[in-house]
């Protein structure tokens, strides 16, 4: 009689738990849900549609829609023409990483803190009024009346002068 390897003979899926350090099935991973919003961030400052960007790198808006949302996951060549296309460095796309990101299960987490971190609040960056304000401002063709409106804003805000 020969020697046939042994194969595992358990249904498929059944021999092994699940990994915990993935995250459950369904739910976006922090990481891709923060490049995501980083795309559609710089995609709304410059104006674009997600139809145009998704015709710049053959997709449709839907898909740009779920990279924004962070269901489907940004390949890094995608990130790439990205960049290219939106005028922005790689690393603009994780740059203000969120803690909850960086804890998330499948990262390697740091530090020295004993006790979980409060959250921080939701980013301005990413609300519409913020965007519209900074589109208003650049719209603004006087250096000298934007710099005017700068400064208002800043002691409305009572900040101090620069100088």
């Amino acid at each position: 009689m020969e020697n046939f390897p042994k194969f595992n003979s358990s249904p498929a899926g059944t021999r092994r738990g699940r990994n915990p350090n993935r995250m459950p099935p369904g739910v976006p991973h922090p990481v891709d849900v923060h490049v995501g919003s980083r795309v559609r961030l710089r995609r709304t400052m410059l104006g674009m549609s997600q139809e145009k960007l998704g015709e710049a790198v053959g997709l449709t808006f839907q898909q740009i829609q779920k990279y924004e949302r962070g269901a489907n996951r940004i390949g890094s060549s995608r990130i790439y023409q990205f960049s290219r296309i939106l005028d922005v460095p790689v690393s603009f796309f994780f740059e203000d990483m969120p803690s909850e990101a960086l804890s998330a299960p499948g990262v390697a987490v740091r530090g020295m803190s004993d006790q979980k971190q409060a959250p921080l609040d939701d980013d301005p960056m990413a609300k519409r009024e913020t965007l519209e304000l900074i589109r208003a401002y650049y719209r603004i063709n006087d250096p000298k009346l934007r710099r005017r409106v700068y400064g208002l804003l800043r002691s409305m805000a009572n900040l101090p002068d620069e100088d």
